[in-house]
């Protein structure tokens, strides 16, 4: 496969730089033979009792740092843990760092250049670990939004909350798992009242996700590492959802790629933690995901071809080209989508 295979024109006004408000405001489309165009109040309707949703509970940290190397300015985005005091991070500019660089960041907060890696990687070594550096990345840090989200500098307050989902409970994220965005008390309660289950998973989604595919051909494309954990009791409730006829409903790409990681070839599910770089293109049998809930996406992107996988190539370029048409907003701060999955 060809990576401008899963090419598409995206008019710029098309992409959200805020989301909507109150959140469940925003537009949901169900994709199907025909598109229903509907809201995020309406995923209720959508389901069944007895189904399952899986949300990703990973907070998104304040990952994205400026600092100096001496009188150079640099910018940092940590994108994977490695230890307590050690990240990999995205540096710009890259090429003129050097391993035992030290990069000052505030307050006598700095890090030491480690090792240096490939598109402009670095390891960095920070002067603190732990809770201690958790707290000066809250102070001195911000949300790592994604390129394009336009700000004038780096995020700034709203985004503290608006790139946070209802969920968010476990340190690690540098990306948010932005179809959890959408959802609200009233809209659990919506699900609830339904008979609508909901467990969580973690991935701690990291900056990779928002790298471009390069290579011309897709299973050239390299996928970075994300740290995931399922849980002995979510393994448990997504088993016995299965075996009682429920659908298992992934909220996000970032869930459905750690149930699909931590599945066997019957899609029996066992606990599961550590890394997973699982790439999913068309032609991936999977194994427990039925529906999956999850926003629009990049051109030329890992999470398109990942869509295109589950609901079907043709299935999804006739979807996104009716959400262009009807002037559904796209990518993180945008409206979603409900896909079944493709058999």
């Amino acid at each position: 496969m060809r990576t401008d295979d899963f090419d598409f024109h995206l008019p710029a006004d098309l992409i959200a730089q805020r989301p909507a408000r109150p959140r469940d405001s925003a537009r949901l489309l169900a994709v199907g033979d025909v598109p229903r165009d509907l809201g995020m109040r309406d995923l209720a309707d959508c389901l069944r009792p007895g189904d399952l949703l899986v949300f990703n509970d990973t907070r998104v940290i304040p990952a994205r740092l400026k600092g100096r190397r001496g009188a150079a300015g640099v910018e940092v985005t940590l994108h994977l843990r490695v230890d307590d005091a050690t990240w990999r991070a995205f540096a710009r500019p890259a090429r003129k760092l050097k391993q035992g660089d030290v990069i000052d960041f505030a307050d006598g907060f700095a890090a030491t250049v480690a090792a240096k890696g490939d598109e402009g990687e670095v390891t960095l070594a920070f002067d603190r670990g732990g809770g201690d550096l958790m707290a000066a990345l809250e102070a001195h840090g911000a949300m790592p939004l994604p390129p394009y989200i336009k700000r004038d500098g780096l995020a700034d307050a709203r985004d503290r909350e608006d790139y946070q989902t209802l969920f968010a409970a476990r340190d690690g994220a540098v990306a948010a798992p932005t179809a959890g965005l959408h959802f609200t008390p009233d809209m659990l309660s919506d699900l609830d009242f339904r008979g609508v289950r909901r467990t969580a998973v973690t991935l701690h989604v990291g900056a990779g996700t928002f790298l471009p595919v390069k290579a011309e051909q897709v299973a050239d494309h390299r996928m970075h590492a994300e740290w995931g954990q399922v849980s002995p009791d979510t393994a448990l409730a997504v088993n016995a959802t299965r075996a009682m006829g429920g659908r298992i409903v992934a909220v996000g790409t970032t869930s459905l790629r750690l149930l699909e990681s931590a599945a066997d070839e019957d899609g029996v599910m066992a606990p599961f933690s550590g890394e997973t770089d699982i790439f999913i293109t068309p032609g991936y049998d999977f194994r427990v995901v039925d529906l999956l809930l999850t926003n629009f996406h990049l051109p030329r992107s890992t999470l398109f071809m990942l869509v295109c996988a589950f609901a079907g190539t043709a299935t999804m370029k006739a979807a996104y080209a009716h959400a262009i048409a009807e002037r559904y907003r796209f990518y993180s701060y945008g409206d979603g989508c409900l896909l079944e999955r493709n058999p």
